[in-house]
């Protein structure tokens, strides 16, 4: 990731910049994050999609057979692998587009990149949305997975690299926001649909256009970043998109601190290769394992397949959708609470406090459905409603803090000299396990039975655990200072650092 709008001078002086937030910030962000409403969408669909009786008899019709067969095993319904590839083959796509999304993000643009991941969904769109058999659907999910890849590498860029630095956290997390509106509204829609027979999957389906649409005409509309066109030596196009975006002809400072670091990252011929470098180990071991974390509080298993895991506890197909907007409605507002705190009490009390809560829910629907669903049974109404509430728990404490922080923190703590390397690295790690996760979710909940709560609960206490030991606190430490401020003083990082500036004066 090219340099972003940080001051080499001191703590302070990102203030020297001046900037507003101009309405054209504003628009430019709003556009821009449609690239979030375009993957949230997707998220929330694809689960409400797998659980409709008209899809699963088209494409699956074991697994609707299975379904409806009174005892069936409660946990087993849905295990089947080509229904789970239905979902995770497009994050096995944006991991491999991710890396080549990066390359073009330097070379031609934040906004080419954003116009080719919307024209790349939007065909996945009507593969998917026309499907006649399962390989045009498996066909559109990997072309839907190259539009995600290349989204999710240049839409928080542009996001930061547009943002006045003091709102840095809160603007990045914009994305993150309109995930979870995404998949707000796709739980609505999977709602609304599914009593359309025999078509309404299509429907579900085909809508994943409109945010697709939304972000490819809106990419026409909007500039390149500043940063985009110096880098790519264009100056005065540079500059004077500069003095548009902070609403300020005073913007010389952070002119040439953006040209500094331009230059710098020029001379970087190999990024992949620096990453290697011991001193880049702390920025890649935490941009990868903040991925890994991310996966393993078992989100994304619970937002996949919300509608598919209500019908397992006993919700009827109406009641299980709804209770998949619920969720959604608290994902969307839990958000919000990040965008407002994260730039006030810092990153590391978010993702501490999220994983108390997140244990407990998880430990609790694991105890209630250990106790209370067997093979064959149903949950009784109260004791089903006592789920939700909790999923909703859950739900909102990740969306408070790793669901955002997982994207912020990577994109924040990497030198210049690695940041487009290293973010990419954290793109196709969040893609890698979120295709472990959505693979093998259903087969997990199939042998695990209840104990699939357990099982991610374990995780979310070695996540904890990491926070405490091994993460620093990044609040309000401009990006380039970093390595003084936090990697070198940091108990365990330091050595990292300490022995490659060693090598450094000893050759």
């Amino acid at each position: 990731m090219p340099a972003m709008v940080v001051s080499n001078a001191g703590p302070g002086a990102a203030k020297k910049f001046e900037g507003k937030i101009t309405i054209y910030v504003v628009i430019c962000g709003i556009i821009a994050a449609t690239g979030g409403l375009m993957f949230g969408y997707d998220i929330g669909i694809s689960g409400g999609v797998t659980s409709m009786d008209d899809f699963l008899e088209e494409f699956f019709p074991v697994v609707y057979e299975r379904k409806h067969k009174a005892k069936e095993d409660n946990y087993c319904k849905f295990d089947n692998q080509n229904l789970q590839l239905f979902t995770s083959s497009l994050y096995l796509a944006a991991l491999v587009a991710s890396f080549v999304a990066s390359k073009v993000c330097t070379k031609h643009g934040r906004r080419l990149t954003m116009q080719a991941a919307s024209i790349f969904f939007l065909v996945g769109v009507i593969l998917n949305a026309a499907a006649v058999n399962i390989a045009m659907l498996i066909i559109g999910r990997i072309l839907l997975g190259v539009g995600v890849g290349f989204a999710n590498q240049a839409v928080p860029l542009f996001l930061s690299e547009i943002a006045p630095v003091h709102i840095r956290g809160a603007l990045n997390i914009l994305f993150q926001l309109d995930v979870t509106i995404g998949i707000f509204v796709a739980n609505i829609v999977n709602y609304l649909v599914s009593n359309i027979h025999p078509w309404g999957w299509r429907l579900a389906l085909g809508l994943a256009g409109v945010p697709a649409s939304m972000l490819c005409l809106g990419s026409m509309v909007i500039a390149e970043t500043p940063t985009s066109l110096i880098e790519r030596e264009m100056l005065m196009e540079g500059l004077a998109m500069l003095k548009k975006i902070r609403g300020t002809d005073n913007v010389d400072a952070e002119y040439e601190e953006i040209l500094h670091a331009c230059e710098m990252a020029r001379q970087v011929k190999q990024p992949f290769k620096n990453l290697m470098k011991r001193s880049s180990r702390p920025q890649l071991v935490i941009a990868i394992v903040m991925q890994v974390f991310q996966q393993f509080t078992g989100i994304n298993a619970i937002m996949f397949y919300a509608p598919v895991l209500f019908q397992t506890i006993g919700f009827k197909n109406d009641a299980s959708l709804l209770s998949a907007v619920i969720t959604g409605i608290v994902n969307v507002l839990s958000t919000v609470v990040s965008v407002v705190l994260v730039d006030k009490v810092g990153r590391r009390f978010l993702l501490l406090e999220a994983c108390g809560q997140m244990l407990i829910t998880q430990v609790a629907i694991g105890g209630i459905l250990l106790v209370n669903l067997k093979a064959t049974n149903e949950l009784g109404h109260g004791v089903a409603v006592w789920v939700v509430v909790l999923v909703c728990l859950f739900v909102s404490s990740f969306a408070w803090s790793w669901g955002p922080l997982g994207w912020l923190i990577p994109s924040e703590t990497f030198p210049l000299a690695t940041r487009t390397a290293g973010y990419a690295f954290a793109v196709s790690s969040n893609m890698l396990f979120t295709f472990v996760i959505a693979q093998a979710f259903l087969s997990m909940m199939c042998h695990l039975r209840a104990g699939i709560f357990f099982f991610f609960g374990a995780w979310i206490v070695v996540m904890g655990l990491f926070v405490i030991f091994f993460l620093p606190e990044t609040k309000n430490v401009p990006i380039d200072e970093m390595t003084e401020k936090v990697w070198k003083q940091h108990w365990f990082w330091k050595r990292f650092i300490d022995e490659e500036e060693t090598k450094k004066h000893s050759i």
